[in-house]
C-alpha cells in the first residue's frame, strides 16, 4: 500500500473505500457484443448495477439481426433503467452514411455513439462488460472525483491472477514504448515542444493508461473523439489532456481486476491490438507537434523492454510467480506484416507482443486508427434520440415512450434501440 501522488491526482483504496458519489445523477455506458451478453462476466456487471442503481445505463451493443432480439431480452431481465443502442442497425448505419460518418465497425464507435446519447446526463461513466471480479464500489469510486471538480477520470489496477502477472499489452508495450518516446533524442527531449512534452508526461502519468473504465462530465462528453478500433483508451487520453490537461484529470484505485483474456494472435488478439493501440498513440502525438525517430524507436523500444522486462520479472519472483522470459516469436499471416515482424520482433517475454507498429505506420497504415468527430457530431446523427429517449415517467422501470416514427426507436420495457 502506497500513497504516492503523480502528477495527475492519484486516489488510492487505503482499504475497501466506497466513497459517496451521485450515481442517480449518472449514465453508465457499457459497450458490448453479440456474444458478451451469454457471458458470466457481462452477467455480473449487470447484477451487480442493480445494487448500485445509476440514473440509466446505456447498453452500446453491435449485433446483427439475428441476434439483437436476444441481446434486448436479456437486458430486460435486470431491474435497471436500461437503453439498448443498437450500433449497427441499419437505419442508423444509413444515417451514418448520410453524414460521411460511416467506416468500420469497432468498440471505439460503439463507445462514441453510446456517449453522443449518454452525455445530456450530468456526469457519464464507461466501462466495459468483461471484469469477471467486478463489484459494486467501481462506479462510485469513478465518479467521486467529478464532485471535486476534476472533469476527466480513469481507473488503474492490477492484473494478476492465478499467480501471474496479466495484462501484456500495457506491460510489454505501452510502458517501455512512453519510456522509448520519452528517451528519443529526436522526439520531445530535444525539440522544445512544451505540448509535446506534457502530452507524454501526462500520458505516463496514468498507472494503467490502456484501463477502460473512465468516468468524466458530461460537457467533456460531447468534447471527446473515439478511434473506432482499439486505440480508443489511448486516443480519448490525448483528448482528456486538450479538454482537462492535469489539473482536471483523476485516476482511482480499482484494486485488483480479474478480466477475460484474448490471444496473442487473430483479429481480436493481442498483435492486433497492438497495432491499433501504437498507431493511435503516434497520432496524437504528431497532432501534438512531437516528432519521433521512426528508424530509431525499435531500437530504443527494444532495450526499454527488456529493462520492463527484467523488472517485472524481480517483481513476479518477489510474490513468487510465475514468470516466463522464452522467446516465442510469432508470424503474421500477410506477406506485409511478415515482413515487419523479421525487423522488429521482441525476443525476451513470451508470448511475445511484436513490434510491427512502427513499420505499418511509417508505411501509412494509420487508416485504421480512425477518430471519429467530436461526440457532438455523433448527437447530430440520431437527434431525435436526445430529446425522447427518456421514458415516460423518468426514473421508472417501466415506462413507455411515445416515440414518432421518424426516430428510429423501438422500445421494449422502457428500452429502446435503433432499428
Amino acid at each position: 500500500m502506497e500513497y504516492v501522488q503523480e502528477r495527475i491526482a492519484t486516489l488510492h483504496d487505503f482499504g475497501n473505500a466506497h466513497p459517496a458519489a451521485p450515481t442517480d445523477r449518472a449514465t453508465v455506458v457499457v459497450p458490448l457484443t453479440e456474444r458478451d451478453h451469454t457471458s458470466l462476466a457481462a452477467e455480473r456487471v449487470l447484477s451487480t448495477l442493480e445494487r448500485i442503481d445509476p440514473g440509466q445505463v446505456l447498453i452500446a451493443v453491435r449485433a446483427d439481426e439475428r441476434q439483437i432480439d436476444d441481446v434486448v431480452s436479456w437486458v430486460d431481465g435486470f431491474d435497471l433503467s436500461t437503453t439498448v443502442l443498437w450500433c449497427t442497425a441499419p437505419r442508423l448505419e444509413a444515417r451514418l452514411a448520410e453524414r460521411g460518418l460511416d467506416g468500420t465497425a469497432g468498440k471505439g464507435r460503439d463507445v462514441w455513439l453510446g456517449l453522443g446519447v449518454a452525455s445530456d446526463a450530468e456526469y457519464v461513466v464507461v466501462h466495459d462488460a468483461d471484469a469477471v471480479n467486478y463489484d459494486a464500489t467501481q462506479v462510485p469510486r469513478l465518479l467521486f472525483p467529478l464532485t471535486r471538480e476534476y472533469e476527466f477520470v480513469k481507473g488503474y489496477y492490477a492484473r494478476v491472477e492465478n499467480d501471474r502477472l496479466y495484462g501484456r499489452l500495457f506491460r510489454l508495450f505501452i510502458v517501455p514504448m512512453l519510456r522509448a518516446l520519452a528517451a528519443d533524442a529526436t522526439g520531445a527531449a530535444e525539440t522544445g515542444n512544451q505540448e509535446g512534452e506534457d502530452l507524454l508526461a501526462y500520458l505516463r502519468a496514468f498507472r494503467y493508461a490502456l484501463a477502460g473504465e473512465f468516468a468524466t462530465t458530461g460537457a467533456l462528453a460531447r468534447r471527446l473523439r473515439a478511434p473506432r478500433g482499439w486505440g480508443l483508451e489511448i486516443g480519448t487520453l490525448g483528448d482528456a489532456f486538450d479538454a482537462a490537461g492535469f489539473a482536471g484529470t483523476a485516476q482511482v484505485d480499482l484494486g485488483v481486476h480479474e478480466h477475460e483474456h484474448r490471444s496473442v494472435g487473430g483479429p481480436d488478439g493481442l498483435d492486433e491490438m497492438a497495432g491499433q493501440v501504437g498507431a493511435t498513440l503516434f497520432t496524437i502525438l504528431e497532432e501534438h507537434g512531437l516528432a519521433p525517430d521512426y528508424d530509431a524507436l525499435p531500437g530504443h523500444y527494444r532495450r526499454c523492454a527488456r529493462e520492463v522486462i527484467d523488472q517485472y520479472e524481480a517483481d513476479a519472483a518477489f510474490n513468487g510467480f510465475r514468470f516466463d522470459r522464452s522467446p516465442r516469436r510469432r508470424s503474421r499471416s500477410t506477406r506485409r506484416d511478415r515482413a515487419a515482424v523479421a525487423a522488429t520482433t521482441t525476443a525476451k517475454q513470451g508470448p511475445c507482443l511484436i513490434l510491427i507498429v512502427v513499420n505499418l505506420y511509417r508505411r501509412g497504415v494509420s487508416q485504421f486508427v480512425g477518430f471519429s468527430p467530436r461526440t457532438n457530431r455523433s448527437r447530430e446523427v440520431v437527434p431525435k434520440i436526445l430529446t425522447t429517449i427518456s421514458m415516460k415517467g423518468s426514473g421508472t422501470r417501466d415506462g413507455e415512450s411515445s416515440l414518432t416514427e421518424t426516430t428510429g426507436l423501438s422500445v421494449r420495457q422502457g428500452r429502446c434501440f435503433l432499428d
